[in-house]
């Protein structure tokens, strides 16, 4: 399996149908809704050019992919996902192996991304994959934590 860094020219109707797949599960269980209803090919484009999206493809087509952003002191990991066809065959493994490389090179000694309170069965992936739970946060016009920040120290 292999992990490329895609920039323009790409698919982008692809990476954003893939993230609608991947994340049709999550759609009945958590609130607020997911940002991914708002999210445009454009939008993706712009990351890919402006930061780094990594996919892994199965015959030229994305089967799982992790959008990255370099901050001052951390490597942010966004929008993990991979396809349901496609679960269990260490995909997200292989996308954070190359998170962490990329993080190496940059000098920056740690992972972190976020993700839905709700989603448990998230939590314990990252958790295999070394992150911990660091804090939870709150959407605006909440009164409860709506999602979890989890991090991996390098």
């Amino acid at each position: 399996m292999s992990v490329i860094s895609v920039t323009s020219p790409y698919d982008w109707q692809a990476i954003l149908t893939l993230l609608h797949k991947a994340f049709a599960y999550m759609e009945p269980r958590i609130s607020p809704p997911s940002s991914l209803h708002r999210l445009t090919t454009q939008q993706i484009e712009t990351h890919a050019t402006q930061h780094r999206l990594l996919v892994i493809e199965q015959a030229g087509i994305p089967i799982a992919c992790l959008f990255l952003k370099l901050q001052a002191d951390h490597l942010y990991l966004g929008k993990l996902a991979t396809h349901p066809d496609h679960i269990g065959q260490g995909h997200a493994r292989a996308l954070v192996a190359q998170a962490e490389r990329i993080a190496a090179q940059n000098a920056l000694r740690v992972l972190r991304l976020e993700t839905r309170i709700e989603l448990t069965e998230n939590h314990a992936t990252f958790a295999r994959l070394g992150f911990i739970k660091t804090v939870e946060t709150t959407h605006a016009g909440f009164s409860r934590p709506t999602s979890i920040t989890m991090e991996r120290p390098l």
